[in-house]
Parts: C-alpha cells; structure tokens; sequence
C-alpha cells in the first residue's frame, strides 16, 4: 500500500501558517483532533510541522506566553517528508530512524497533500494481519 491510498481518500488536509501564534495553533490542533499539522508559507509552501508534544515542549514546560509566539518559533523546520508515491513501509523505516511520529506527504510538485501519522500506519497493519488471521483459519478449520 502507499502513502496515496491512505491520505487521497481524506477529506479535509489540516494545516496553519507560520505567522499563526502558538495559542491559535494549540486551539486548531484540538478542534480538529490532531496531533501535528503541516505549516505553510501564505503561498502554501510547506515550510515545518508543528504537534502538541511542540507546544507543550517548547512553550508551556518552558513557562511562555502562546498568545504572545509565533508557530514560525517552535515548528520543527525542514521536516523530513514522504512522496504520495511513497510505500508505508518507507514511512515505518522514517519514523523509527528519525524518532518522529508524524510524516508530512508532499508531491512533485512542493504542494503539501496532508499528513500520515504513526497512528494511522498501525491501523492499516492491524488491519492487514487481521485479515492475514482470518484467511488463515478460514482455510484451517473450514471442515476440508
């Protein structure tokens, strides 16, 4: 499977710009549900990634004011990225190299097309072994 089959299918790409402030990036994050965004430039180039372990890392354990910081501050610059055309096993190998949990996707063309997360490769594993498990014992036990 690729990185493609998994984010085209999505609705809704999250992201936020850089001249956002941390307090506005913190409220998006937890409206939307999500752990990590892509932050772009005003003309949409991917520029960083912002999460909440950021937020919490860099702003509130260090006692800062988010309404007064800019995510331009905290983001995680030149992040590593992964192509749609990418298989997902590519994406374990990433996150397990580089101790990250969230990879942004952008294609040829430098447009951000979302975000895969470590979340969302095990659900398509489990899913994988799950039926790996079913068509085993279905073949064991159907009284052949």
């Amino acid at each position: 499977m690729k990185v493609a089959d998994l984010i085209y299918s999505r609705s809704d790409i999250f992201s936020i710009t850089e001249n956002q402030t941390v307090h506005e990036a913190a409220r998006y994050l937890r409206e939307r549900q999500v752990r990590s965004v892509g932050v772009l430039t005003p003309g949409g180039m991917l520029v960083g990634v912002v999460s909440q372990s950021d937020i919490s890392d860099k702003v509130a354990a260090e006692n800062k004011c988010p309404a007064w910081m800019r995510v331009s501050e905290i983001m995680t610059s030149h992040p590593i990225v992964v192509s749609p055309s990418a298989h997902l096993d590519e994406c374990v190998r990433l996150m397990e190299k580089h101790g990250i949990y969230h990879l942004p996707v952008v294609d040829e063309t430098e447009t951000y097309r979302g975000m895969i997360s470590a979340q969302d490769l095990l659900r398509v594993i489990a899913s994988d072994e799950k039926a790996r498990a079913d068509m085993l014992e279905s073949f064991l036990f159907s009284g052949r």
